[in-house]
């Protein structure tokens, strides 16, 4: 896996500076903050669950490309220098039971509950706007100033040990004539969910709306316009809720963990 000492030779940059204010308690989604540096899904578990869940992302890679675990009972990673992934994502998601109990910015009362948390930091499709927006293509939440829209869809993923639930997706809205030039881009970076999952006809995929995500929030789509689907790495938190687990942490969808790895790493 990809380290930080392999990238950073300074401690100052946009992403530690936006994870410090985070930690000091900006909410706020994270999509174009921190330009050029890879931003990350999050989910933490008990150690009794960490197994299930790695089996569950290496049978699901298109919807959880991980890019780190942490040690057990360990709130760094190696992908951010000094980073506290206890406070350093805007805002977090607890769940019990399978259900949404909290939401909040500072995630240590929770983390302290279980000694033995391991962390699992999952690639982002946030990576591959800064090339798209470079390449001429709008991003629509960017520029609406909103978060992106995220749907659970129709689609199962493959269960692993108690896991199971269905792939959720972000879409933006992508001009007819830039399609391919949307997948081609957002192909070459396979370890932030890559090339799109499905191109039009939300339908297909179980999206009865798309007035109404299920996470984030609706966005303008032109005339010419056609809806693309990217996996998204909110769908560990399908499988929260769909598996009952009984215990986890995330970020809350569209606040991601910033990373000190610059998006060029993850491009092939």
């Amino acid at each position: 896996m990809i380290s930080h000492e392999q990238f950073s030779h300074v401690d100052t940059t946009p992403a530690s500076q936006a994870r410090e204010r985070y930690r000091a308690g900006l909410i706020e989604p994270t999509a174009g903050v921190a330009r050029g540096f890879t931003q990350a899904n999050m989910i933490v578990l008990p150690r009794d669950w960490a197994f299930d869940f790695l089996l569950y992302a290496q049978r699901n890679p298109k919807a959880c490309p991980v890019l780190d675990v942490s040690d057990a009972g360990s709130h760094t990673t190696a992908l951010a220098k000094g980073a506290d992934l206890r406070r350093d994502v805007p805002l977090y998601r607890i769940w019990r039971d399978g259900r949404l109990a909290e939401e909040t910015p500072d995630a240590s009362s929770a983390w302290a509950e279980h000694p033995d948390l391991v962390s699992f930091l999952i690639g982002c499709s946030f990576t591959f706007e800064t090339p798209m927006s470079e390449a001429g293509i709008d991003i629509r939440h960017i520029t609406d100033g909103s978060n992106v829209p995220m749907y659970l869809t129709n689609k199962p993923c493959r269960p692993a040990g108690r896991l199971h639930g269905n792939m959720v997706v972000s879409m933006r809205p992508i001009p007819a004539d830039r399609v391919a030039d949307a997948a081609t881009i957002s192909g070459r970076f396979p370890s932030v969910h890559g090339s799109p999952v499905h191109v039009g006809a939300p339908e297909a995929i179980g999206i009865a709306d798309l007035s109404k995500p299920d996470f984030g929030d609706a966005v303008r789509i032109e005339p010419g316009e056609v809806p693309v689907f990217w996996a998204c790495g909110v769908t560990p938190q399908a499988a929260v809720m769909a598996s009952g687990v009984p215990f986890a942490i995330t970020h809350a969808p569209g606040h991601m963990f910033i990373t000190d790895i610059p998006d060029s790493a993850y491009h092939v």
